[in-house]
């Protein structure tokens, strides 16, 4: 596939222009025109600037990427899109990615793109303007989420239809007809938007809704993991060609991966330290602290038992929550071609998109399933309470 009609692709599905400097730094856009050439051996990893990346970037400030790793900073993108359009042209080898995304561009670009494990769980929730109190107070409004196939606009489409609502795309909303406006947004777009009203709400990942309460101008309404109990939000990714060439240094990044996760869980004040004082986040260090430990939940809890609060790190990818998560998507509206869905079965999904002999091989290595707060079958059931 040409690097015109990725982008073409990558443009349509995300809703925003893709453009010939999206890679997020010089010499990563230049190299566009050679891709899949790339001299360097080392497998190269690109993130979001989100409490989504935690695991990866813990990892590299505590020195857990062996010499197979590229020893400099992982790279910081500023859109999905941008993180996306790197990984499928070779410029990045390991990344975190929504998991409905990941399973897009493996079945829409043939990109050789597989699943290795979660990177966390929830960590994300839907922040309103401080004068909404209930879900019906959207209706005639628009909401920014940042990604057409991610698990923000999925459960929050579940939300507004549990409510009456109907969610809408490209068409202005009416407060009568009872429809909220979906627009796609960038994470560091949504807290100005909100903050000058022309959103009344976003879905995102933390640590922009933790912003959004501590200045006051926005409230969270729901957490997602109050939804939906301990979701996959972004999962780590790589390619069928990297498994292929590098096992040994995909296992290594998985060891790191897991070994971070522990690290972040038992000590989530020192994780923010790292995340900032590094520079790998440019979120203040009170909103990433706040954004991994919420010490004071910012409403009351639907579930409080569940945590929802709180986002997890655990690497392990349950086979019952593809199969969810691709049932649900079926019944998510987008801005984009849906044709691949029709292809989709939820029964196989998961062992045609996932790879988990390396995260079985990490979790091992770490003290098992007990250790990481796993059951030992590996086996749950998806707990989704929507009322």
């Amino acid at each position: 596939m040409t690097a015109f009609s990725r982008r073409h692709l990558l443009a349509g599905a995300t809703g925003l222009t893709v453009a010939a400097g999206l890679f997020g730094t010089a010499d990563l856009a230049r190299s566009a025109a050679t891709a899949g050439q790339r001299r360097e051996t080392a497998l190269r990893i690109g993130y979001l600037p989100i409490t989504d990346a935690a695991p990866l970037l813990v990892a590299h400030a505590a020195g857990l990427y062996p010499s197979g790793v590229s020893s400099g900073k992982p790279v910081l993108f500023r859109s999905w899109a941008g993180l996306a359009e790197a990984f499928v042209s070779r410029q990045i080898d390991v990344a975190h990615l929504l998991m409905p995304m990941a399973l897009q561009l493996q079945r829409v670009l043939g990109a050789g793109v597989r699943v290795l494990g979660w990177n966390h769980t929830n960590g994300s929730a839907l922040t309103v303007a401080p004068d909404i109190t209930d879900l019906d107070q959207l209706a005639g409004t628009q909401v920014a989420i940042p990604f057409w196939w991610s698990i923000h606009n999925i459960v929050l489409q579940q939300l507004l239809r549990a409510h009456d609502i109907t969610p809408v795309v490209r068409r202005g909303a009416s407060r009568s007809g009872r429809t909220v406006e979906l627009i796609v947004m960038s994470p560091s777009d949504m807290v100005p938007a909100l903050a000058n009203r022309s959103i009344a709400g976003y879905v995102v990942a933390d640590p922009f809704n933790a912003i959004a309460q501590i200045k006051k101008i926005g409230r969270i309404h729901t957490f997602l993991g109050d939804v939906w109990r301990d979701h996959a939000c972004c999962v780590v990714v790589t390619r069928d060609d990297v498994i292929a060439d590098r096992p040994a240094a995909v296992q290594a990044v998985m060891d790191a991966v897991v070994s971070a996760q522990l690290r972040i869980t038992a000590d989530r004040n020192r994780a923010a330290d790292t995340l900032t004082s590094g520079s790998y986040l440019p979120q203040p260090l009170p909103a990433v602290r706040t954004a991994l430990t919420y010490p004071a939940p910012p409403y009351p809890l639907r579930h409080p038992e569940w945590s929802p609060q709180l986002v997890g790190f655990q690497p392990y990818p349950y086979p019952s929550f593809t199969r969810k998560l691709v049932e649900a998507m079926h019944d998510t509206v987008v801005d984009g071609d849906r044709g691949f869905l029709d292809d989709l079965d939820p029964g196989t999904v998961h062992g045609e998109l996932v790879n988990d002999s390396f995260v079985l091989n990490s979790i091992a290595a770490h003290g098992g399933t007990q250790a990481l707060g796993l059951p030992a079958d590996l086996v749950r059931a998806e707990q989704v309470n929507l009322l």
